[in-house]
């Protein structure tokens, strides 16, 4: 499929404003794509790679604006096209408007050649960017892009922009995806649905869907090395979760970041909930899981920070997470240990759809607790008395709490369900994403030093609130660098920040407001750390907002 072909389906689905209309009409793009037909669906998604492959193309703003000032000609730099963006709001729309094409003499591979770009073309180019590195690797991919911006008319500049950015923006969300292709190839959504549950891979669900049907899809399973997205967890009580269930599972709410581990039998690979490799920075949990398995399986658990066999603070664990070099001497300074609590494939089995009291005796037969790894000690119980008793011991062992699970539910990948509940006996918090910050004054000049706050809404987001207290020096000099990247336009001292970073912060009440979008403001917001473990995707919707104004 010619890549102008594709932009102009994508627009046609971008005008449109009714879901209905919008997946029938990217069904028929999914009809059509013929070879192309998983790249096309991961475009769509804003994806050139698979969700469970971490490799990302890591393109800055900065360097994506050089690229197509660079292809728009002399008259025009970086801070042109910034300025426009940040006028505009959409890079997509900035890159459409720019005179491109025709630049020749500049060192760019098959610069000047204008032969039509295809989907395949596009795609295989941007992995390669995304897999340059090394001596020189910044100019290697400043020439990709160029080359490609190049070869494109106004609205193929328009997506390759927003795929760069990988951000589409054009209403398509995995909902849609998995409707539409039910719709295209003739197969039952639930079939689509199950069969994305085990591969998270839209591209080949779609593939399967359209070359062998339903039957296939049945079939698709769970692969080692491959990442799932993790089941989550809600708010609940104790009584209405025995109420529902007759009894609970009661296990320990670790305050650490969840952890799937895949032993294929020989070696271990590990991935954060955001499906982030991160077997690197935790050797001593890749020896542990080794040791403690004998054949191939796929653990979900929390790994944690510790100190003298007791529990550290989540931030401690990120520490871990954060360590490119000098692993050994981070080893040293932060213990980790991994605690399994479920076990979602054993030696060539999945075990998906068994229930959760058979998973985890499954788990326990399997590990082999030893060094840095162990599995959970849950309790079943029909008693809220007992309960509270194993809360207390959790809270002064210095867990975060309990988590209360139905004994016979499925795991769910990705899914926020019933069948998990949290409690937390202390305050409250949220995990908001950074959408805006201003500069600080004086000697803070430099730094970003007030945050703005927001909480999923839809395929947007709402403010309610700015924090600035909670946060040190040393903290600020880490946040300014982690956010400068994603400023996308700046007005005086405010600046609008592309959401990429999760904050959890703490709060004393959520009051009604005028002054913020969502309609409600966090009173005295305090900043706990940074959710390195979550995407904004994760972060919590405006209806959990209301939900606790409306309980507080």
């Amino acid at each position: 499929m010619e890549f102008a072909e594709f932009a102009d389906h994508v627009a046609a689905i971008e005008s449109l404003d009714g879901d209905i209309e919008r997946c029938e009409r990217v069904a028929d793009l999914l009809d059509v794509a013929s070879g192309d037909l998983g790249t096309v669906v991961r475009l769509l998604l804003g994806r050139v790679f698979p969700a469970h492959q971490s490799t990302t193309l890591d393109i800055g703003p900065r360097r994506c604006y050089e690229a197509l000032a660079r292809a728009a000609g002399h008259n025009v730099d970086g801070d042109d096209v910034e300025a426009r963006v940040a006028s505009e709001g959409d890079v997509g729309r900035v890159a459409e408007q720019l005179d491109l094409g025709g630049q020749q003499g500049l060192g760019a591979f098959g610069a000047g050649d204008r032969e039509a770009l295809s989907v395949a073309t596009v795609a295989d180019r941007l992995e390669t960017l995304a897999k340059t590195e090394g001596e020189g690797s910044e100019q290697t991919k400043g020439d990709i892009l160029f080359d490609l911006f190049n070869r494109t008319d106004p609205l193929e500049a328009r997506y390759l922009a927003r795929l760069v950015l990988e951000e589409m923006r054009i209403g398509v969300g995995e909902g849609t995806i998995r409707d539409a292709t039910a719709s295209a190839f003739d197969v039952p959504v639930e079939a689509i649905e199950s069969a994305l549950q085990v591969s998270n891979d839209y591209g080949l669900v779609a593939e399967t869907a359209r070359d062998d049907g339903v039957d296939a899809l049945t079939e698709v399973s769970l692969a080692v090395g491959r990442p799932v997205q993790a089941m989550l967890a809600q708010t609940g009580a104790v009584g209405d979760a025995i109420e529902s269930w007759g009894e609970v599972v009661v296990e320990r709410k670790y305050d650490g970041a969840r952890v799937q581990a895949h032993y294929d039998g020989d070696s271990v690979r590990l991935y954060s909930r955001n499906m982030e490799d991160v077997t690197a920075p935790l050797p001593e949990v890749v020896a542990g899981v080794e040791a403690s398995l004998d054949v191939p399986a796929i653990l979900d658990g929390e790994v944690v920070a510790v100190d003298d066999g007791g529990p550290l603070p989540f931030q401690e664990v990120l520490r871990r997470f954060r360590r490119k070099h000098d692993i050994a001497r981070a080893r040293e300074n932060v213990e980790v240990r991994f605690h399994a609590f479920d076990c979602l494939h054993a030696d060539g089995t999945d075990l998906l759809s068994q229930s959760l009291v058979d998973r985890h005796g499954r788990l326990t037969e399997l590990v082999d607790a030893g060094d840095h790894v162990d599995t959970a000690d849950p309790v079943v119980s029909d008693d809220p008395d007992e309960v509270a008793e194993l809360e207390a011991e959790a809270l002064e062992a210095g867990h975060e709490g309990i988590m209360l699970k139905n004994p016979e539910s499925a795991y769910t990948p990705g899914k926020r369900g019933q069948n998990w509940l949290k409690r937390k006996p202390d305050v409250e918090t949220l995990d908001c994403v950074v959408t805006g910050a201003e500069w600080g004054e004086g000697r803070r000049a430099s730094l970003l030093g007030s945050f703005e706050l927001s909480v999923r809404d839809g395929d947007g987001y709402a403010t309610v609130g700015k924090v600035a207290t909670g946060i040190t020096d040393e903290e600020l000099d880490r946040l300014t660098a982690l956010l400068e990247e994603k400023i996308r336009a700046e007005d005086g001292a405010e600046v609008t920040i592309e959401p990429g970073v999760v904050f959890e912060v703490g709060y004393e009440e959520i009051q009604e407001s005028t002054t913020y979008s969502s309609g409600y403001a966090l009173r005295f917001p305090r900043f706990l750390g940074v959710r390195e473990d979550k995407d904004p995707g994760d972060a919590d919707p405006l209806d959990r907002l209301e939900s606790l104004a409306d309980t507080q």
